[in-house]
């Protein structure tokens, strides 16, 4: 280095003029690798306070996943649809993350029943908490629930809370555990009601 500034002494470069154009090339590095830099960071983050491990699943906005890799620059998801997704380590830090399994794997999945007004709610709310403890794959610990939510434009409105041993199985237990509750439904004479709307016609003078 010592050397190539005296060669360029020698040349009749000015040294000032020589680190001003030194100083813009580095700040457009700088600017260039920022992103990298705040990447790397961000990993670092990852790999000591661990708030994200290999094997959890995540929800980030639209993207979910299981955690297959965390590297310095970027962390790899294998989404459920087989894809894998390259997510860069500075969105882990700076978004809202959902990490389904940080502390545990069990995962609460919510219900949404609407049944037609004239039936007994307390008659509605024992058949949806029976039919959904019965499944075997409904966890006993925590216990089901059955709430009434209130009474709707068309409906009355209940909502079943169950606990499924391990998020990925959430999805598939959520839609069997809907097709029980239909077919009780069904069985005891309850329907499910279809969205309803008075219309009011006035007279029109012709004149």
């Amino acid at each position: 280095l010592l050397v190539f500034i005296l060669a360029l002494a020698a040349a009749g470069v000015e040294l000032s003029k020589f680190a001003i154009l030194t100083g813009a090339f580095g700040v457009g590095v700088g600017f260039g690798l920022q992103n990298i830099v705040n990447n790397f960071i961000s990993g670092v983050i990852l790999l000591f306070e661990r708030p994200i491990r290999v094997g959890d699943l995540l929800e980030l906005g639209e993207v979910n996943g299981q955690v297959t890799k965390i590297g310095f620059r970027s962390s790899t998801l294998h989404s459920f649809d087989g894809a894998d997704l390259i997510i860069p380590n500075a969105s882990l830090i700076s978004q809202q993350v959902i990490n389904w399994t940080l502390s545990g794997t069990q995962r609460r999945v919510f219900l949404r029943v609407h049944v037609a007004y004239g039936n007994d709610p307390e008659r509605v709310r024992d058949l949806l908490l029976a039919t959904a403890a019965l499944h075997p794959d409904v966890l006993d610990v925590p216990k089901p629930t059955a709430l009434f939510l209130g009474f709707g434009d068309s409906a009355l409105d209940f909502e079943v809370r169950f606990w499924a041993a391990r998020s990925e199985i959430a999805p598939e237990l959520k839609s069997e555990v809907a097709l029980r509750v239909a077919a009780a439904l069904r069985d005891a004479g309850i329907k499910v009601p279809f969205p309803q709307r008075d219309l009011h016609l006035k007279s029109i003078d012709e004149a």
